[in-house]
């Protein structure tokens, strides 16, 4: 397959075996975005875990302290007083039957869907529909909750939801390239910090095993084991 100046440029300029700080790949991740459009800075760690055991699943929420640069869609499922909440709150969408009737059609166009307690017993119906997008509320993440004007804050704020895969690794997206560098290492840093007090238990041998840092479409690079010892 014949390679652009693009990707020889890249290919130049980084190296794909070497280990980086997190300032440091970051960087050379900004130099060598050439595209018309603003990246995003994504990770993805592997974990030494086995996520066939429910008690070494890796799921949870961190808040990313300078924001995901990103427009979040958000619905909140609820009743009465608590739509206009949500509303007020900053939420794009809030309503009951109006929505479920729409999803029940295949309407998905949101990125994160709050529920209060009592519409979950209709929204769990939709778990075909929403399961695989992953949009389903749940409490663990802080999306099932009464208190409906926080958890929509929080995810305009840049609270993000992640969960290990079958492979062993999390990914997620850490912000966008036009981000001051110092930023992005506080949301990586974050983000690893909530990752390490996550381990669980019955996780044997090492934890962290490897962390790349990458742009939507750029090359990927290998963090130092400092880094991530450090966390």
């Amino acid at each position: 397959m014949q390679k652009t100046k693009r990707s020889k440029s890249i290919l130049e300029s980084t190296d794909r075996i070497k280990e980086y700080s997190l300032s440091d790949a970051i960087k050379i991740l900004k130099d060598n975005s050439k595209v018309k459009f603003v990246e995003s800075l994504d990770c993805a760690i592997r974990l030494g875990v086995d996520p066939r055991h429910a008690d070494q699943m890796v799921r949870g929420t961190v808040s990313l302290p300078n924001g995901t640069g990103k427009q979040v869609r958000v619905l909140v499922i609820a009743k009465g007083s608590k739509v206009q909440e949500a509303l007020d709150a900053g939420a794009d969408y809030a309503g009951s039957e109006e929505y479920l009737d729409k999803i029940k059609e295949g309407w998905t166009d949101v990125d994160v869907i709050i529920a209060s307690p009592d519409s979950m017993s209709e929204l769990g119906k939709l778990g075909k529909i929403l399961g695989p997008k992953g949009l389903m509320p749940n409490p663990k993440s802080g999306t099932v909750t009464p208190d409906v004007t926080k958890a929509v804050k929080e995810v305009k704020a840049g609270k993000i939801e992640f969960r290990v895969d079958k492979a062993g690794i999390v990914h997620t997206s850490l912000g966008k390239l036009n981000f001051e560098t110092d930023k992005l290492v506080e949301n990586a840093r974050a983000f690893l910090n909530t990752i390490v007090k996550l381990k669980p238990a019955s996780a044997k041998g090492q934890y962290v095993k490897s962390l790349y840092l990458s742009t939507t479409m750029g090359p990927g690079l290998r963090i130092l084991k400092e880094e991530l010892s450090s966390n």
